[in-house]
């Protein structure tokens, strides 16, 4: 079945890059379609606009159109301080706040020299892994939701809401809570949040299962994924594609192993990867991710060390605040720290990272002020939206949902 689907993809890409050429389809309509998909389309995450060239019901041509969204974030950065810009960056990718707010603050932790205590390497770890475990979720459910399965959508978003409960626990807040920053955390866990990620951990496996069996052995579902949306390995690294979509092409990259952050080193987990570099292989990826970062959640509840969370450097880290109530030197500088802000050295850095989506990180450049010379975002939506012309060349106009859906976009990310 995979042979003859692939086969069949052949034929339609070199359809398409004869109309590329300018070589007739048909002998007896050399005429093409444009017809805009988005971008107020439900199914393109957000308002991507994607103008289609078609040859009846063939796509010759896939245009990804951006810049809707107008929020201007790398800008507005560099006109706030250091700590004052952290809840910009969980505007960008909005269902994976955390991972955004790590990948700011481990650039300006480099630029400051600074080190953060094993606790708090492990509750980030903990969270950032929390985070992953949502945005897949919030994948599976509206990528199911696109191509008509309902049912899986209820099944994901309920066990978000487990996360989000737990996300609000240490924060205060569901989503965009701003909690990891430039010396640390905003806090450390509060009494019962380790048992409570335990007890749900602990059911997520067989919850997981349950929405696998729904999905990976339908018919329908295989039907409307399984050799749709092929791109080689070859072309994901010309198009800088990283990620599950690099992944699910045989090529097991991924940033917590290349380039260890956080203590990621001392943990245990394999990366998935796939062959067909298809829809279905995606999925299938994604869904392998799910059960490594639940192995890593579950290691950092039971070897969380003891401690601070936060580095001991009070020109960085506001003072705890009990300290407030007895120390006018505490107060003093909790003042000027939120008002002022700090100064990091002349210089730049730029931290890679592992977001659900790809590769993200933040280059900063500090012109020795207390706010950022420079800060570009170099966003995995962004790279690997590229990839979507490639994908839906030769495909069926019903296969550009599924396609749309399996890159797992946000538009807040991919702005610019």
């Amino acid at each position: 079945m995979r042979t003859e689907i692939e086969q069949m993809q052949r034929t339609f890409q070199h359809s398409a890059a004869l109309a590329a050429q300018g070589v007739q389809l048909d002998v007896l309509d050399d005429q093409t379609m444009v017809m805009n998909m988005g971008p107020q389309h439900p199914s393109t995450h957000g308002v991507l606009r994607v103008v289609l060239e078609l040859d009846g019901e063939i796509i010759v041509r896939a245009t990804p159109h951006v810049g809707y969204v107008h929020t201007g974030i790398e800008k507005t950065i560099e006109y706030n301080s250091y700590l004052k810009a952290v809840p910009l960056t969980d505007r960008i990718d909005y269902v994976s706040a955390l991972i955004n707010n790590a990948a700011y603050s481990l650039a300006v932790e480099k630029l400051l020299g600074i080190e953060i205590p094993p606790r708090g390497q492990a509750l980030r770890v903990m969270l950032m892994e929390l985070q992953r475990l949502a945005s897949h979720l919030v994948w599976l459910g509206t990528h199911a939701l696109d191509i008509g399965a309902m049912t899986v959508y209820f099944y994901a978003f309920q066990q978000r809401e487990y996360i989000l409960d737990l996300v609000e626990m240490i924060s205060g807040v569901r989503m965009m809570p701003s909690w990891i920053v430039p010396g640390g955390l905003r806090g450390d866990a509060p009494d019962g949040w380790l048992e409570r990620a335990a007890d749900f951990i602990n059911q997520f496996p067989s919850a997981l299962k349950e929405m696998e069996d729904l999905l990976s052995a339908n018919p329908i579902y295989r039907e409307r994924t399984q050799g749709i949306g092929v791109i080689s390995a070859e072309e994901c690294l010309a198009l800088g594609v990283s990620g599950p979509t690099l992944r699910a092409c045989g090529i097991a990259h991924d940033v917590r192993k290349a380039e260890p952050y956080c203590g990621y080193e001392h943990y245990t987990f394999y990366v998935p990867t796939a062959e067909f570099g298809d829809v279905y292989d995606r999925y299938r990826v994604r869904i392998a991710e799910m059960y490594q970062s639940r192995e890593i959640v579950k290691q950092c509840i039971e070897n969380m060390p003891p401690g601070p969370i936060n580095s001991d450097d009070r020109k960085v880290v506001p003072p705890p605040r009990q300290e407030l109530d007895n120390s006018m030197e505490g107060v003093i500088h909790h003042f000027k720290l939120w008002t002022e802000g700090f100064h990091p050295p002349v210089g730049e850095a730029y931290v890679p990272l592992e977001s659900p989506k790809g590769e993200i990180g933040f280059y900063i450049v500090s012109d020795g002020s207390n706010r950022p010379y420079r800060a570009h975002l170099r966003p995995p939506c962004f790279m690997n939206l590229q990839a979507l012309s490639k994908m839906c060349e030769g495909r069926l106009i019903a296969d550009v949902v599924a396609i749309i859906g399996s890159i797992d976009i946000i538009l807040g990310e991919i702005d610019r």
